[in-house]
């Protein structure tokens, strides 16, 4: 028995649909990916200015205003988060159909990490230390 025929299949299967068929389209904008996209942006703002305020109220970083940038964060990662679970609940199939799936689920972790970071920044600003 050689290995050719040991790997052969014992009966045809029908014919798989394309690639192109079950991935979505690269250029199609649908309403759940744009949704997604805009906010894991809007996360992402909250993750830097979170980080940012953060490094401030630490005093690794010397300039801004860390209060200010924790509110940012404390603003955008909620956003982020709310939006992104949204996108997950109404998405219909799963990720690769262009549904913004995959975009809301980044969308909430960025969100998440953002509403961290500006919640640890607040609470070591040195407003909050005196007050």
């Amino acid at each position: 028995m050689s290995l050719p025929s040991v790997l052969a299949p014992v009966h045809t299967a029908p014919a798989a649909p394309s690639a192109h068929l079950l991935a979505a389209d690269l250029l199609a904008a649908s309403a759940g990916r744009v949704a997604a996209s805009a906010s894991a942006l809007v996360a992402l703002v909250g993750l830097v200015a979170g980080a940012l305020a953060l490094a401030r109220a630490t005093g690794r970083l010397r300039s801004g205003n860390a209060r200010a940038r924790a509110v940012v964060a404390l603003v955008a990662g909620p956003i982020g988060v709310v939006v992104g679970a949204a996108v997950v609940l109404t998405a219909e199939g799963g990720l690769g159909t262009g549904n913004g799936l995959g975009g809301g689920v980044v969308a909430a972790l960025l969100g998440l990490a953002g509403l961290t970071l500006g919640g640890l920044a607040l609470a070591r600003s040195p407003r909050a230390r005196t007050s």
